[in-house]
């Protein structure tokens, strides 16, 4: 084949020497726009899984980068004064411009043709070519000439960044946290030789601002920093590279090839660097092209098919989770309350690829830490003995301390023995939760619970007086009752029959916010009047004292997914145009009534399940849900279940691992009140990550296998 590649970034080196590689009669040509010896960027970091595939691809170029790493293990978070090191991580680093001239003396010997300072404005120069291959980075020129076919979109991420160099050689994967007037910075530092370390600083947008960064000089940066960050550096300068302050933008492509065009690495893909996955990326697409062009040599559409198909849902993993891990930084003056110890087990976590159990494996005395702080701080006394952290030779203290998901939690004066929420009828726990747990979950929650018949969602719902049929008296865990009124989602057919489906006899009328059907085949309800309110607080008050009567042990009162209370909160459902409609604040007045009445009756602790958004244009704004959350717990509310969407059928929901969890985390930990967090989540491992992580108090486990639990005499 005759190969046209456009870009002399580390994605399109690879390529051209793995296709030459592979068949050395391949006609090769590589073209860049720089010079040889120029690259945008300090250090290259590689994790040992990447190592594992580069040395699988081509074990010249391996040995050559292998041999000029700088590795390390750890990973510092300077933080409140302190530092907290978590060990067992395994980096290795290899400075930029040295891989380039690796990956160029690679290609030379294998008769690459290369092309340096040297820029194309159009692809006429490789017309003759049969395939042509788009390395050209982020700006890319070919993606930009064919945009309608690749459909490329930017998502522009909210902080600034810069990326300097520094003469100062850390030993570890280094974050450091600065208070300043302005706002909080943050660092990311890496190591990549023996002398050199990538130092990337990082702030949000109104903090950029108000430190008058804006418009400055890469000298002015440098000072600025070098001042702000002296005790970290010690002493050593900052470098540039034209390292100017910037913001951060996250490319998709919707299709990655047209024809014999086809795109790699940071032209069809960026992932934010704080996963350090952009180099990463690119190889591992390169290896994947040139594997998909010897497996199909006479078919160039099949190749190209096979290597999307092949690596786009593996992007799009990362990307997702340095979408979260990017979320985390923007957003971490939200945690710089926590203690350092929770704060950098929270940092580890961010993204979601590293969990409590991966932790655990790396480094356990770190977790055993943590574990420790968290057992202690949950029982309000120092209960675990506290054991001396262990030399960093694997042996474990002696006194091992629960996992978060075991810690007891004080919920409005009552003890829940454990962290971990079960609804009545799901199925038993995942083997690797403790046994204990299958006979006494920390609560257990009833299916929604209607107030009054009229307010059941369908013929089988449960209404109130039906409560003490499944309340039975555990002893260990107290029942939650989900008290709830169907409002315009009533009146249906068992799930079973499918979603929101109308009876087509025995129905009831329905009522709402506004006379708005849910769904297109949904009954029109009635507007609520005021007359119709007094009575619903009536039934929401008599079907709390039920509960208690039955033996309850908590109250979760439902204000989500589109049922009668969630139906005034959303502007979707309320079109109102009296004091219960308009603004949030309005919106709130009468599920903050039913709120109060039932907090005046119930003495025990009191939730609030809301959805904090509606996953529809024009819905909940973030800040309706945090407006709500706030009102709720200056209401009573003990604590708030915080889930998403239900509001409308023609939702667009966004679901996947730990899917609810971001939405109650903002709730805990900027309005401060207990959260109770569900999505998909089935592992004891899940639970102990949010928890530890300080993103929630109480899980709902959803495992959906085996038995249905016992909960007394063999009832469910």
């Amino acid at each position: 084949m005759r190969i046209g590649v456009l870009g002399g970034g580390p994605a399109g080196l690879y390529f051209a020497a793995l296709a030459k590689k592979a068949n050395p009669a391949h006609d090769i040509r590589l073209v860049e726009r720089n010079a040889p010896d120029a690259t945008f960027g300090w250090g290259v970091v590689f994790s040992e899984e990447t190592l594992g595939a580069l040395r699988d691809a081509d074990r010249e170029s391996y040995l050559d980068i292998t041999e000029s790493f700088a590795r390390w293990s750890a990973i510092d978070v300077h933080y409140a004064g302190k530092i907290v090191r978590s060990g067992g991580h395994v980096f290795s680093g290899v400075a930029r411009k040295h891989l380039l001239q690796i990956l160029q003396d690679r290609c030379r010997s294998l008769g690459v043709e290369m092309s340096f300072l040297d820029e194309l404005p159009d692809l006429s120069r490789f017309e003759d070519c049969d395939l042509v291959v788009a390395a050209d980075g982020v700006n890319s020129t070919v993606r930009r000439l064919l945009e309608d076919r690749f459909r490329p979109r930017l998502d522009v991420h909210r902080s600034k960044y810069v990326w300097f160099g520094t003469t100062r050689s850390f030993d570890a994967f280094t974050f450091i946290f600065r208070r300043t007037p302005h706002g909080l910075f943050q660092v990311h530092a890496y190591p990549f030789d023996a002398r050199t370390s990538t130092f990337i600083v990082e702030c949000n947008q109104a903090t950029w601002e108000r430190a008058g960064l804006e418009g400055v000089t890469e000298e002015e940066s440098i000072a600025f920093c070098e001042e702000l960050f002296g005790p970290e550096l010690e002493g050593h300068r900052l470098m540039s590279n034209r390292s100017l302050w910037v913001s951060f933008v996250t490319l998709r492509c919707e299709s990655w090839h047209d024809g014999n065009v086809v795109l790699l690495g940071d032209a069809a893909h960026t992932a934010h660097f704080t996963i350090g996955s952009g180099t990463k990326l690119a190889m591992e697409d390169a290896i994947s092209l040139a594997n998909a062009i010897e497996v199909f040599p006479d078919s160039l559409e099949s190749a190209l098919t096979q290597y999307e198909l092949e690596r786009q849902p593996v992007v799009e993993r990362f990307q997702e989770a340095a979408r979260e891990s990017s979320r985390y930084f923007e957003d971490v003056i939200r945690y710089t309350t926590f203690d350092p110890l929770p704060f950098a087990f929270q940092l580890l976590t961010r993204s979601g690829r590293i969990t409590h159990l991966e932790l655990e494996k790396r480094d356990p005395a770190f977790v055993a830490e943590v574990d420790r702080w968290f057992a202690r701080r949950a029982s309000g006394v120092d209960a675990v003995q506290r054991a001396p952290r262990p030399e960093r030779t694997g042996r474990i203290p002696l006194a091992t301390p629960p996992p978060p998901l075991l810690a007891p939690l004080d919920l409005a004066g009552v003890r829940i023995e454990n962290r971990i929420a079960l609804r009545a009828g799901d199925g038993p726990l995942v083997p690797s939760v403790a046994a204990a747990l299958l006979e006494a979950p920390g609560v257990v929650l009833t299916p929604f619970v209607a107030v009054c018949a009229d307010g059941r969602i369908t013929p089988d719902t449960p209404v109130a007086d039906d409560v003490a049929e499944f309340v039975p008296g555990v002893e260990r865990s107290p029942v939650c009752v989900l008290l709830g009124h169907a409002g315009r989602r009533g009146s249906v057919m068992p799930r079973r029959h499918g979603a929101d489906r109308p009876l087509r006899e025995g129905g009831w009328d329905l009522v709402s916010a506004s006379a708005l059907p849910f769904g297109p085949r949904s009954r029109t309800p009635k507007e609520l009047d005021r007359a119709g309110m007094d009575r619903v607080v009536e039934d929401f008050v008599a079907g709390a004292a039920v509960a208690g009567r039955a033996g309850a042990g908590a109250v979760l009162l439902e204000c989500s997914r589109g049922y009668l209370l969630a139906s005034f909160l959303s502007p979707l459902a309320n079109h109102r145009a009296d004091e219960w409609g308009g603004p949030v604040e309005a919106r709130l007045r009468f599920p903050l009534e039913v709120l109060a009445a039932v907090r005046s009756a119930w003495d025990g602790p009191l939730g609030v399940r809301y959805s904090a958004t509606d996953w529809a244009p024009g819905g909940l704004s973030r800040h309706d849900s945090l407006a709500a959350a706030h009102a709720f717990a200056a209401g009573g509310a003990d604590f708030l279940d915080v889930v998403a969407g239900g509001t409308v059928a023609e939702q667009r929901p966004v679901y996947g691992r730990f899917f609810l969890v971001p939405y109650g985390d903002v709730v805990r930990n900027e309005v401060g009140v207990p959260t109770m967090t569900s999505g998909n989540l089935t592992t004891a491992d899940e639970a102990n990550t949010i928890l530890a992580a300080g993103r929630a108090d109480l899980v709902v486990l959803d495992p959906r296998i085996g038995a249905r639990p016992t909960v007394r005499d063999g009832t469910t």
